[in-house]
């Protein structure tokens, strides 16, 4: 079953007449004729019912003609969408790890909805190396990492900076330097999470030794440090949503290195309008940051 021969059927079945159908589609009789019989047999059923010299179409062709109009129209409908200067639309995967969707994009995922409401948002979390390993069997159309990683199928987009904030309680103390960690209880996501490399990394350089716990769950982590449990290194958008919740205090240090976070997607995708609108809403966002 093919396209033309549905609009065949369709011009057939609206005209009453082959004859009359040729003239509209540029096409010989005997070539509607054969496409129609065609299609009669890969049916099963007559779709038409000859009476004098014109055509009459049958129940079953009625039924038939109701799905084709359906199935020209959505056909229609999508070189529509895929047309250039189109509206985005259809359905979007968007990925992000868990700092990023808790604490940058929230707003703006309300602003891509109210600008795009053709666009189904179908959003996930998860760690940036199970992102990547979505984008690449094409699960995801994108995803939101802190990560620069090298595979050869992956096209990037730097988005900003997330500044890290060291956060605790009164309860534990006051944090003025870096000394002042010595001992204390350390919450923060497991291995891999580019923020927890990044903290070892500055613990190791002022020589402080304190055991890192893992908690898989910022909710989980500031609970712990806002009863006294600890203390941890968040994003700044994660600080900046939660800062208000509990008795947290917040401080930055100069040497405590900021994390790029990227926008990544398959190469091989090919255009896609509704993730590029996306990625310019993206970087359009945080500019600034």
């Amino acid at each position: 079953m093919e396209l033309s021969q549905l609009n065949m059927f369709k011009v057939v079945a609206e005209q009453g007449s082959i004859i009359r159908a040729s003239e509209l589609l540029y096409c010989v009789p005997s070539n509607i004729t054969n496409r129609i019989k065609l299609l009669e047999q890969e049916l099963g059923v007559a779709l038409f019912i000859r009476q004098g010299r014109g055509l009459v179409i049958s129940p079953s062709g009625r039924v038939f003609l109701s799905y084709a109009n359906k199935i020209l129209s959505l056909c229609k409908e999508a070189r529509g969408a895929l047309a250039p200067g189109a509206e985005p639309s259809g359905i979007l995967n968007i990925g992000a790890i868990e700092s990023s969707a808790t604490g940058r994009l929230p707003n703006l995922l309300s602003k891509f909805r109210q600008n795009h409401p053709g666009v189904q948002m179908h959003f996930s979390t998860g760690n940036w190396s199970q992102l990547v390993k979505d984008v690449l069997a094409y699960k995801l159309d994108g995803a939101v990492i802190a990560v620069k990683n090298q595979h050869p199928d992956l096209e990037f987009q730097e988005l900003y900076k997330e500044e890290l904030v060291l956060i605790s309680s009164p309860l534990i103390g006051k944090i003025n330097t870096a000394q002042d960690l010595q001992g204390k209880p350390i919450f923060m996501w497991p291995e891999g999470c580019p923020y927890r490399a990044s903290l070892a990394s500055w613990l190791d350089v002022h020589r402080i030794s304190s055991a890192i716990n893992d908690i898989a769950s910022y909710g989980t982590i500031l609970g712990c440090v806002s009863s006294g449990a600890g203390i941890s290194v968040v994003p700044k958008g994660v600080f900046e949503q939660f800062r208000n919740i509990g008795d947290i205090e917040g401080r930055t240090f100069d040497d405590l290195k900021p994390i790029q976070n990227y926008f990544v997607w398959n190469s091989h995708a090919g255009p896609h309008r509704a993730r590029d609108a996306f990625a310019d809403l993206l970087m359009d966002e945080f500019k600034q940051i």
